[in-house]
């Protein structure tokens, strides 16, 4: 269990594709916390952009947690950078009621590239040397941000999808080449926002184009005897390169769920159950409406 991170996105605000509760309720929200921290989990995702995710942790109560956030994109006119690197990490810290983080990601890295790259980067580890962030790093959507990132600029913590129809992690060969580089890997989107998870019945209209992909899913999973929970899971845990697996949970029956299907046998899914194609692994280009 201690591999598995909680991701509080839907604490905060409506989110995933599957979610049909909408936003969880912050008496739900504790009482998951308690139920994660008891079987075992230790770590927690949340993100500025999360609507109030990080006052409501805050209210909670996470200093026994280690803490992840992420900075949104930088407002274009703000001329003082690490000012207002400056302000946002005692933000983050005010509303979860902690004094430091455990890892402070960027929530647009390809920033570090522009003209103010250099004192972006140069601000983040001045949080590390004034002790209220202990690792610095990046959430990115595909690994070919990582070609000219790397090149330039070193990171404790990076943040990336990983589930069965997205490998491109490790097809790139950058899943080993960051474990070289000692850096820590925190897999995201293992049920790609809970489309993995969806009745086949109830899935937009958005993913009929995919059909013969996601029919080879789940007949892998009859096959098999397996659940959506323990075949996504399973895939991602069996891999030894991820540190920690960031589920997020609509409720806390969906959380006792996911404890439950940590307990099998893992199964890797053949290597032609996946997918290049960005209109299906990038959330952010799915056209739903």
């Amino acid at each position: 269990m201690s591999r598995l991170a909680l991701g509080t996105a839907q604490f905060g605000a409506y989110y995933r594709v599957a979610n049909q509760r909408g936003q969880v309720s912050f008496q739900e929200a504790k009482e998951i916390l308690i139920r994660a921290r008891f079987a075992g989990f230790d770590t927690i995702d949340t993100a500025i952009a999360y609507g109030d995710s990080e006052q409501r942790l805050g209210q909670i109560g996470v200093s026994s947690w280690r803490v992840i956030s992420k900075l949104p994109q930088i407002d274009a006119e703000s001329g003082d950078i690490s000012s207002w690197v400056q302000q946002s990490v005692d933000g983050i810290l005010n509303r979860l009621q902690i004094f430091q983080l455990y890892g402070l990601l960027l929530h647009r890295p390809d920033q570090l590239l522009s003209s103010t790259g250099e004192e972006l980067y140069q601000s983040l580890n001045l949080m590390k040397k004034q002790g209220l962030v202990k690792k610095i790093g990046i959430s990115i959507y595909s690994p070919t941000e990582l070609d000219a990132l790397c090149k330039q600029f070193s990171f404790d913590l990076i943040q990336a999808p990983f589930n069965v129809l997205d490998r491109s992690l490790e097809k790139s060969g950058w899943l080993d080449q960051l474990k070289k580089l000692g850096v820590e890997i925190h897999g995201r989107s293992v049920f790609l926002q809970g489309l993995l998870l969806m009745n086949p019945l109830t899935r937009p209209a958005y993913f009929e184009r995919w059909q013969p992909l996601l029919q080879k899913w789940e007949s892998w999973l009859v096959e098999n005897n397996l659940t959506p929970l323990q075949g996504c899971l399973g895939f991602v845990l069996s891999n030894p390169h991820i540190d920690r697996v960031v589920v997020g949970v609509d409720s806390l029956e969906q959380l006792q769920e996911i404890i439950a299907a940590t307990t099998g046998i893992f199964l890797s899914p053949p290597d032609d159950l996946c997918c290049d194609d960005p209109d299906l692994i990038n959330p952010a280009r799915w056209r739903l409406t």
